[in-house]
């Protein structure tokens, strides 16, 4: 079901499921999503959902709204997409079935550390073909409806789980692969240990359970 992540300064405010074919979003405390603020306008925009796809619409508001930087007036979103009103951004997460354990999630501000040399982003260095290139991994999984699937760790971050129930993060650093917890009540556990915000190394072999799944990290 596709969701609407809310946010100011990297910080999650609120989370609102898209469950009508018509959701409105404004500062006034009418509509579906209110954001009190004087740069959102009284009825700002309005999400019309019809089957899987979900337009955004521009209500003529004063301050605009923006998708991933550009203005628009009306547009489809697409997974992951970031709508911008104000200083607030809204993330619009739509999770096609089937793809669990294959989707890549915009990190919050300080969650996970940037990849190692200081000074290098782990995205520059997979785009210039440096040491994450050389850095290969797999997450088998053990159980549930993919058991038997393996996907290989290829982007520089893979998130793994059930939104909303559990997620995790593993990044491809320039000596191997850290875990950590990104979302949801129940944190995932690393050989049978809670794991948290904090990167947590991998190593061949090790086990990981989140959501009920059961998964195998293989070092490549």
């Amino acid at each position: 079901m596709p969701k609407m992540i809310v946010s100011i300064d990297g910080v999650v405010i609120k989370e609102v499921q898209l469950t009508k074919d018509r959701t409105t979003l404004g500062r006034r405390p009418y509509n579906d999503i209110v954001i009190d603020n004087l740069a959102v306008s009284g009825e700002h925009a309005v999400l019309q959902m019809t089957g899987n796809e979900v337009y955004l619409e521009d209500l003529n508001s004063t301050n605009g709204t923006y998708i991933n930087g550009k203005a628009v007036k009306k547009q489809l979103l697409q997974n992951n997409d970031t709508v911008e009103i104000g200083k607030y951004k809204i993330k619009y997460v739509n999770e096609v079935p089937g793809a669990t354990f294959e989707k890549t999630m915009i990190m919050k501000p300080g969650m996970v550390p940037p990849a190692a040399p200081a000074g290098a982003t782990a995205g520059a260095a997979a785009a210039t073909g440096g040491d994450l290139a050389d850095v290969k991994g797999a997450i088998k999984v053990l159980s549930g409806a993919a058991a038997g699937r393996e996907v290989p760790l290829v982007k520089v971050v893979t998130t793994i789980g059930k939104p909303g129930v559990a997620v995790a993060a593993i990044t491809k650093r320039p000596h191997g692969f850290v875990v950590a917890h990104v979302e949801g009540g129940n944190k995932p556990t690393l050989n049978g240990a809670a794991i948290g915000q904090e990167p947590v190394t991998l190593k061949n072999g090790d086990l990981l359970e989140l959501a009920g799944t059961q998964m195998q990290f293989v070092q490549g």
